[in-house]
């Protein structure tokens, strides 16, 4: 079982420039979505990330990483999905003060360990908690925009159906009967569709989602908090999966 290696904004290849905000979106009662035209086009692979850089009349500054939730493909800006955290610095500023045509610093992509493209190939399980699906709905976008059948389920954990981020897009991602299933696990409310759980991510979730995929997943990548991302990857090990074969991310504690 692999995590990213910590990024490097030292990179010399990286630098900080202005990105409008082009676009600002509702997704859930924590989170909205942010559509960023940069100055300059910022090229990624699914799964990456950036940074963003706010900077006070006083010169103060605050940087936050963010995982990037458009796919490739998309030509008009990078998407953010930002979560609002009562005791951050940043995600206030986005839910409460931040409007279109703002001008915000971003450099990137960073990470080049938690990726996947449709050249992978799968089948494909991706298992995300909260704010965690950010990068795994790129790659799912990055396949659908490549018109791509490859075996793909993701497994998203949110407490209540209404917390579930891009929800009516994934479910009509699901509906397309494409190859793509989506599953959801929702800790506090109870089940909608067949294909959903009303728990937590345990062993015998991870087995059953396994079973429905047409072959064992050759790709599991996994992002969330920490205590999701244990408990999914000490499932994927006990339903057989190796440890070697699957990439996680944390999102805090």
């Amino acid at each position: 079982m692999t995590d990213p290696p910590p990024s490097s904004p030292g990179d010399p290849k990286l630098h900080w420039q202005d990105a409008t905000i082009a676009a600002i979106t509702a997704d859930t009662p924590r989170v909205k979505s942010f559509l960023f035209a940069p100055a300059a086009p910022i090229p990624f692979r699914a799964g990456q990330h950036v940074d963003v850089r706010l900077t006070a009349p006083d010169g103060y500054q605050a940087e936050r990483s963010y995982s990037i939730a458009s796919a490739p493909e998309r030509t008009d800006g990078i998407e953010l999905a930002i979560e609002r955290l009562g005791d951050g610095e940043v995600s206030p500023f986005f839910h409460d003060v931040a409007e279109v045509g703002d001008a915000i610093e971003l450099r990137g992509p960073i990470g080049g360990h938690f990726v996947w493209s449709v050249e992978d190939g799968g089948p494909l399980l991706l298992l995300g908690g909260g704010s965690g699906v950010v990068p795994l709905m790129s790659m799912l976008r990055h396949r659908a925009a490549q018109g791509s059948h490859v075996p793909a389920l993701l497994l998203f954990s949110a407490r209540t159906f209404d917390d579930v981020i891009f929800r009516d897009e994934l479910i009509a991602m699901h509906d397309r009967n494409d190859g793509f299933k989506l599953s959801l696990a929702l800790t506090r409310d109870a089940p909608r569709r067949a294909e959903d759980f009303g728990r937590r991510v345990d062993p015998a979730m991870v087995a059953e989602l396994v079973a429905r995929l047409p072959a064992p997943p050759r790709h599991l990548l996994i992002c969330g908090g920490n205590p999701f991302v244990e408990a999914a990857a000490e499932g994927a090990i006990a339903t057989g999966i190796a440890p070697a074969m699957i990439r996680t991310e944390r999102y805090g504690g």
